[in-house]
C-alpha cells in the first residue's frame, strides 16, 4: 500500500500550530517582564501558525486512514519538524544567533535532554528562557500524545501514534478510547506542573523561577534558569526537596499517578517495576549518602552554599537528589558529582542507562526492561538444569511472551551498541574518552550532564557543529527509544507493499 503522504504532512502542519501557540504563551511571559524580544517572539510564532496553516489547508482533502508506517513517519519527522521550527525564537531574537546552536537547544529540550551550549543563562530575555522551559515540558508527554487527543476531530485514529510515541515497551491503557487516555494523562501531567509552580513559590522561588523550574522538573529535561542549576538554592533545603519529591513522581509510571487518585492504591503497590524502582532509589541514595558523608568534601563540590542542615542531611540531601536526576534523567544538579570520589563518578556513569520507569517522561533504558532482562537471566540457570521445563518470565504476576522478551533483548544489545558507537564518533573530534563516553551515554539516555569537559559545571558549547548535529541525532534516538527512528533507515519500510 502507497503511503498516505497528505496525512503525513497534514499532522506536521497540525503539530507547527501547537508549536506557535506555545511561542505565543511565551511572547505573552516576555510582555509581562518587559524583557526586550517580545514583537521578536511574537514574529516567530505568527510565522510558524502561518506555515503551519498553509501546510494543513493544501492537505485537508486527505485520505482519513493511518497505518503504523505513517505512524512512525509522523513521530520521527515530528520531532524533526518541532525541533527545526522551534529554533526560530532563539535566532530571531538573537539569543542564540547559531542555526546550529539553536537547532541542538531545541532538541535537548524537545527530547528532555536537557544540554545547553548557554554560557550565561541569566543574561537571556525571559520570555526566550521560558520557551526553553516550555520545548521541556511539550517534549516531556509528547506533543504526539497531546495531538492524539484532537485527532478525533479530523477523523483519524491515534492509536498507531500511541504505539510510537508512549515510553516504554508496553502501555497501560487508562481508559479504552486512546484520546480519553491523552487527555487524563496531560491532565495529571498539568496538574503536577501547578502544584510544584506552587510549592516552589511558597518555599521561596520567584514565580519565574518556580514555573520554569516546575515545566523542567515533570517533564525530567533539566533546564534551569540559573547559572548553577538548582545549587542554587542550597542555602533552602526545602527547594531542593520540593524538586526531589517531582522528580521522583516524574520517573514513575503516569499510569499508577492514576490509579493514586482513584483510590486504586494496591495496584501501586503491586506494581513490579514501581517496586524495583522504589528499591533501587533507596538502595543507590544510601550508597551515595554514606559515600558523601564519609569520603566527599561537599563544601569543594558545592557550586553555592553548601550546608544549612548539618553534613549528614547535606549528605543524603545531595545523594537522594543527584540519584533522582541521573536515573530519572533529568539532570538537575546540586553540585559537581565528579569530585565526590572516582567510586560515586563511575557510580553516576552507570546510573545513566537505568532510565525511570516506562509510562514516565523519562529517558534512558527503562526499569522494566532491566526488571525482565534480570528475571530471563535468572531463569537461564534453571532452564540449564532444566531443559524440558517450561519456565516463563513473569510481570505483575502475568507471563511475558517470549516475542516481549527477545524485543527487549534486541533493544538493550542495540542500546549498548549505539552507546559504543555514539563514542566513537565523539571520539573522532579530538574528544578524550572520559568526555566521550559520558557524551554518548548522556544524550542517548536524555540525561544532561556528562562526564569530563561536559560535565555538570560544564556545558555542551565547546562541541563542535559536526558533534552537535550527532548529539542531536543520539538525543532524538533516545526520546524515540531507538526502533521508532532507526525503522526509517531500513530500505523495506519505504518499498510499497
Amino acid at each position: 500500500m502507497k503511503l498516505n503522504y497528505k496525512i503525513i504532512f497534514h499532522f506536521l502542519g497540525l503539530l507547527l500550530l501547537f508549536n506557535g501557540g506555545f511561542i505565543l504563551i511565551a511572547t505573552l511571559i516576555s510582555l509581562i517582564y518587559k524583557d526586550g524580544v517580545t514583537l521578536e517572539l511574537l514574529l516567530s510564532g505568527f510565522t510558524i501558525l502561518l506555515l503551519g496553516g498553509i501546510v494543513m489547508f493544501n492537505t485537508r482533502n486527505h485520505r482519513k486512514e493511518m497505518n503504523k508506517r505513517e505512524g512512525y513517519i509522523v513521530v520521527a519527522f515530528g520531532w524533526i519538524v518541532m525541533s527545526l521550527s522551534g529554533s526560530l525564537p532563539y535566532m530571531i531574537t538573537e539569543a542564540i544567533p547559531s542555526f546550529t546552536d539553536a537547532f541542538f537547544e531545541t532538541m535537548s529540550g524537545y527530547t528532555t535532554t536537557g544540554a545547553s551550549i548557554l554560557n550565561d543563562i541569566e543574561i537571556v530575555p525571559k520570555g526566550v528562557l521560558f520557551w526553553r522551559s516550555m520545548t521541556h515540558w511539550i517534549g516531556g508527554m509528547g506533543i504526539i500524545v497531546l495531538a492524539i487527543a484532537i485527532l478525533p476531530l479530523l477523523g483519524i485514529g491515534g492509536m498507531q501514534l500511541f504505539a510510537a510515541e508512549a515510553p516504554g515497551p508496553g502501555g497501560d491503557k487508562l481508559h479504552p478510547r486512546i484520546t480519553d487516555t491523552a487527555k487524563r494523562l496531560w491532565l495529571i501531567y498539568f496538574g503536577y506542573t501547578a502544584v510544584e509552580t506552587i510549592l516552589l513559590q511558597v518555599a521561596g522561588m520567584s514565580f519565574f523561577d518556580a514555573i520554569n523550574h516546575s515545566l523542567s522538573t515533570l517533564s525530567t529535561g533539566g533546564f534551569s534558569t540559573k547559572n548553577a542549576s538548582v545549587a542554587h538554592w542550597n542555602d533552602n533545603p526545602a527547594v531542593q526537596y520540593i524538586i526531589i519529591t517531582f522528580m521522583f513522581l516524574a520517573g514513575t509510571n503516569f499510569v499508577l499517578s492514576y490509579f493514586a487518585f482513584k483510590g486504586k492504591v494496591q495496584k501501586i503497590i503491586k506494581d513490579d517495576e514501581f517496586k524495583l524502582y522504589f528499591k533501587f532509589i533507596l538502595a543507590f541514595t544510601i550508597i551515595s549518602a554514606l559515600v558523601i558523608y564519609f569520603n566527599a568534601d561537599v563544601t569543594k563540590s558545592s557550586i553555592n552554599h553548601p550546608m544549612v542542615l548539618g553534613e549528614f542531611e547535606s549528605a543524603v540531601r545531595h545523594g537522594l537528589f543527584q540519584v533522582l536526576a541521573i536515573v530519572t534523567t533529568t539532570g538537575f544538579v546540586t553540585a559537581d558529582y565528579t569530585l565526590w570520589t572516582p567510586f560515586l563518578t563511575v557510580f553516576f556513569f552507570g546510573l545513566m542507562f537505568l532510565g525511570g520507569s516506562a509510562g514516565s517522561t523519562s529517558g534512558g533504558i527503562k526499569v522494566v526492561r532491566h526488571l525482565v532482562l534480570i528475571k530471563n537471566g535468572f531463569l537461564e540457570f534453571k532452564r540449564a538444569l532444566h531443559p524440558n521445563a517450561i519456565l516463563p518470565v513473569r510481570y505483575n504476576q502475568k507471563s511475558v511472551s517470549k516475542d516481549i522478551v527477545f524485543n527487549i533483548l534486541g533493544f538493550f544489545i542495540t542500546y549498548m551498541l549505539f552507546f559504543i558507537f555514539g563514542a566513537l564518533v565523539f571520539s573522532m573530534f579530538q574528544i578524550d574518552f572520559t568526555s566521550a563516553i559520558g557524551l554518548s551515554a548522556s544524550t542517548l539516555g536524555n540525561v544532561g550532564p556528562a562526564l569530563g569537559d561536559f560535565g555538570p559545571v560544564n556545558n555542551y558549547a565547546a562541541l563542535p557543529p559536526l558533534g552537535k548535529w550527532w548529539a542531536s541525532f543520539l538525543m532524538l534516538l533516545g526520546r524515540l527509544e531507538l526502533f521508532t527512528v532507526l525503522i526509517l533507515l531500513t530500505p523495506f519500510f519505504w518499498r510499497n507493499r
